[in-house]
């Protein structure tokens, strides 16, 4: 996990930590570090600030000629990370829905997100997590087109002890949703997730449907779920959804098998929002929230 980008800043380390630090040397350095990053994952332009922000940060610095060159490298490679993350607003989601759950009114959470990135899955990880604080949760089955969806979240509700509302295969999205939170605020629930039909960022119809959905049930939080091993194009995904619906975070999944590693930093950097939770297994316990510092200490440590 991550192993890739870990590889890639270690040899950036290096190149600081054995360089003169002259303007023609900083200049190669950028180069060498964007192409480091880009392998790994990092899009294109989260990797040439990174790599700006390195140059900018070693002009001047004066290496110790004594004692640990290497430490203070990973400590100026480490600052430029921070700026990047530092483009987010950083929350708990768990501990906001707890907060806002004893006001009575139950908290509204869309899910969106292209199809086959583990959407549904990643619904009832959440929700799972959220039973265990001692809340109650109603899954609302707002994937109306894929076959078995509905099955599926049904399955998942019954494992994790949540309700589902369903209207059936061919509904209207924005039905389903909206009797789900109906349905909540009457029997008094805690929170409402909305599964949502996974759909290109280019098919304008479909992406025209999941905003419908957002400004029929006005959710406090929209999550985008994306595959961190799809690299780049989760990026472009995350981008276009949240021009759309505007996401207020993301799930990252499958990041146990993701060896380059550069996904959370794309999106952080791309969307200015925050990575919430990470995917590293099957099971209903294998979601992390994704802590900054244990980015960096698990590529840079």
């Amino acid at each position: 996990m991550l192993e890739g980008l870990k590889r890639s800043l270690r040899g950036i380390v290096d190149l600081l930590s054995t360089s003169k630090l002259s303007e023609e040397e900083l200049e190669e350095m950028e180069y060498e570090i964007t192409l480091r990053l880009v392998e790994c994952d990092v899009a294109l332009e989260a990797a040439e600030e990174v790599a700006r922000l390195v140059r900018e940060l070693a002009r001047g610095r004066r290496f110790p000629r004594f004692g640990d060159r290497r430490e203070a490298a990973r400590n100026l490679l480490r600052e430029a990370l921070v700026r990047i993350f530092e483009r987010a607003k950083w929350f708990d989601l768990e501990e906001e829905v707890v907060r806002a759950c004893s006001a009575g009114r139950p908290m509204i959470i869309l899910f969106v997100g292209p199809n086959g990135h583990g959407k549904t899955t990643t619904i009832a990880k959440i929700g799972y997590r959220l039973i265990k604080r001692g809340l109650t949760v109603v899954l609302a089955a707002a994937d109306t087109w894929r076959a078995g969806a509905l099955e599926q979240l049904r399955e998942h509700a019954e494992a994790i002890g949540a309700e589902v509302v369903g209207h059936g295969y061919g509904a209207d999205p924005a039905a389903v949703a909206y009797d789900a939170v109906a349905y909540a605020r009457r029997r008094r629930r805690d929170v409402v997730l909305i599964d949502t039909a996974g759909r290109l960022q280019t098919d304008v119809n479909l992406m025209e449907e999941v905003r419908k959905i957002a400004r029929v049930v006005k959710p406090h939080y929209r999550i985008f779920v994306g595959d961190a091993l799809t690299g780049n194009d989760a990026l472009d995904q995350a981008k276009k959804f949240d021009e759309y619906v505007g996401v207020d975070g993301a799930v990252l999944t499958k990041v146990d098998a993701d060896a380059k590693g550069g996904a959370a930093l794309s999106f952080v950097y791309a969307t200015g929002k925050p990575v919430l939770y990470i995917g590293v297994g099957q099971r209903y316990e294998d979601l992390m929230p994704f802590r900054v510092e244990w980015f960096l200490e698990r590529v840079l440590g």
